[in-house]
């Protein structure tokens, strides 16, 4: 096996911290409400808000501490992600509008408002599980009525 296991943004995830997803019994993606989850990273996080308030983010919008949204240096613009606490077991999903951490040994920094949802303090480990739409099933084309 090899040691890294996937590549976002050109930046080597450990093999250990990526994994795929599939529901083992069906082989189905794992959906979360109307996404499907693509990787799950297990990492750490830190958080920021109050002095950032306001200020314009990398991409462009105005900053909200309040809102459910992460700084990442690897993940594009408008990802959505399932940010949850292993420690309390809390999690909500948010989405990647800015860029950061530029501590090393973190992979995402938090708004305020998120990093209160999940019950976060400080710093601390995270499971990150990067969302995409679910892909729509299409209905089955009607029967054709066969003459007997």
């Amino acid at each position: 096996m090899t040691r890294f296991a996937a590549v976002i943004r050109g930046r080597s995830i450990p093999a250990a911290a990526a994994q795929a997803h599939a529901n083992p019994r069906s082989g189905e993606p794992v959906r979360v409400g109307e996404h499907e989850v693509v990787k799950t990273i297990h990492t750490r996080a830190t958080w920021y808000g109050p002095g950032f308030h306001g200020r314009r983010t990398a991409s462009g919008e105005r900053f909200n501490s309040y809102a459910m949204t992460l700084a990442s240096r690897h993940l594009p613009f408008g990802t959505q992600v399932r940010v949850t606490n292993p420690r309390t077991g809390r999690s909500a999903l948010a989405r990647v509008n800015d860029r950061g951490p530029y501590r090393g040994g973190y992979t995402a920094d938090l708004s305020q408002g998120l990093a209160r949802r999940i019950g976060m303090g400080g710093s601390g480990p995270i499971k990150l599980e990067i969302l995409r739409p679910a892909a729509k099933k299409k209905p089955a084309p009607p029967q054709a009525a066969r003459p007997d």
